[in-house]
């Protein structure tokens, strides 16, 4: 925890110049995909003409990244997975089979007690496939970073990057813990979201958790919502202006609202922010004022 503000800037700032898309040397974006300055072809032409859109938008959230810091992104406290450092190997896998995550911070009676992070494969390789032995959750834990929530993504991606880890744990002026960062919620800011095999449920644009109560993502369109769930969430002469469920939120209160907030609009209706930074709405679990018989799920 050794950054100071003035530091990370000057870290973000270096970071970012490899971004410069002036200068003739290789950069990030070479590095990343093998390519020298002059190693092109007709086919190139082709692909980065295609391409194009995308990667301004990517150089663009890259830049965007030295204005933003750490608690713009952080998860909060109430929502880590996390493994106490006296847990069972049944009790280690449950956690990882209900997160889903292949990292786990591990912790001395309290989370504000951090001891590093446990990784799947450790468990695996160490006590799976028939292995036999008595279980030491200490023995395989990994160190992980710990920053302040003040620091520049930009730097915080070249720490991660530098010291090979993955996690960061975010702490407060205190020494407890605000949040967690991974380095998967750095490369989405520039990439937008990562989808993996584990995402399939995520990738849905809703589900009825249960009657009359949903979880969305932000991006879902508003009128195929409402058909849905059979509700009416927006006047007549407001539904050309509203297109998702995150533009309806941001409507209600005009502003992005943060993790935890819940919003409730005039007829009752409740809106929880899931997942969100500082910039958009991603997730909400949606209580929709409405009664129905019970057992009778939306079509």
């Amino acid at each position: 925890m050794g950054d100071t503000k003035d530091g990370s800037s000057i870290a973000a700032q270096r970071a970012l110049t490899d971004f410069d898309t002036s200068t003739p040397h290789i950069g990030f974006w070479g590095r990343l995909f093998g390519k020298q300055p002059d190693d092109t072809s007709e086919n190139d032409g082709d692909v980065l003409a295609v391409s194009a859109a995308g990667t301004r938008d990517m150089l663009l959230n890259i830049r965007n990244m030295h204005d933003m810091r750490v608690d713009d992104v952080a998860i909060p406290t109430a929502d880590i997975a996390s493994v106490p450092d006296d847990a069972t190997l049944d009790e280690v896998v449950a956690i990882f089979r209900e997160s889903t995550y292949s990292r786990l911070p591990v912790y001395s009676e309290t989370l504000d007690k951090p001891l590093g992070l446990v990784h799947l494969k450790d468990i695996a390789l160490k006590y799976g496939f028939g292995a036999n032995g008595k279980f030491d959750l200490k023995a395989i834990v990994r160190p992980l970073i710990y920053v302040p929530p003040s620091m520049p993504l930009g730097a915080l991606l070249q720490k991660m990057q530098s010291e090979r880890m993955h996690m960061a744990l975010v702490i407060d002026e205190y020494g407890g813990v605000e949040g967690l960062v991974t380095l998967e919620d750095l490369i989405e800011e520039i990439v937008g979201e990562i989808e993996d095999e584990h995402d399939v449920e995520e990738a849905q644009l809703w589900t009825e958790e249960s009657p009359s109560v949903f979880i969305a993502q932000a991006r879902a369109p508003l009128d195929e919502f409402e058909e849905a769930a059979g509700v009416d969430l927006l006047p007549d002469d407001l539904d050309e202006d509203v297109e998702t469920l995150g533009g309806l939120i941001f409507m209600l209160i005009g502003r992005v609202p943060s993790r935890g907030e819940c919003i409730r609009d005039g007829h009752g209706h409740e809106f929880e922010v899931i997942d969100a930074d500082a910039r958009r709405v991603k997730t909400l679990r949606v209580r929709l004022n409405v009664k129905r018989p019970v057992g009778q799920a939306a079509e």
